[in-house]
């Protein structure tokens, strides 16, 4: 029963993502910051969609970034991952983006990410 439950879940936040999708794309003057979401880790990646190629990505479980995140509950973590990424996407040139939520509530871990980007200097 409860497998079926979470297969819905997944489902449905596809469909929302599909949605959030047609409305934004990233640009090479203004690419796009992704966020994946998995019980344990957070991913983010900075993508051109014109070319289809990602410039930038961090992660919990990028090796820079284990030794930050040790100890601290997973919107921290989440924090420091979207620091690192607008600090890698700076050094890569890009200082503005467009945020793309993934089909998830701008809430918690998300948010987090977005605060962290925008602490370190990305713009959206």
């Amino acid at each position: 029963m409860g497998e079926l439950k979470s297969k819905e879940k997944v489902e449905a936040r596809a469909r929302r993502h599909k949605r959030i999708r047609s409305h934004l794309a990233g640009t090479p003057d203004r690419p796009r910051l992704n966020v994946f979401r998995s019980l344990a880790n957070i991913y983010v990646q900075v993508i051109d969609d014109a070319k289809g190629v990602t410039l930038v990505s961090a992660s919990t479980l990028d090796k820079d970034v284990v030794p930050q995140i040790q100890g601290k509950n997973k919107t921290d973590a989440a924090r420091i991952v979207g620091k690192v990424a607008a600090e890698r996407a700076k050094s890569a040139g890009i200082t503005k983006v467009v945020f793309d939520r993934g089909g998830y509530r701008y809430h918690g871990r998300i948010a987090a990410v977005a605060e962290g980007a925008r602490e370190a200097g990305l713009e959206f």
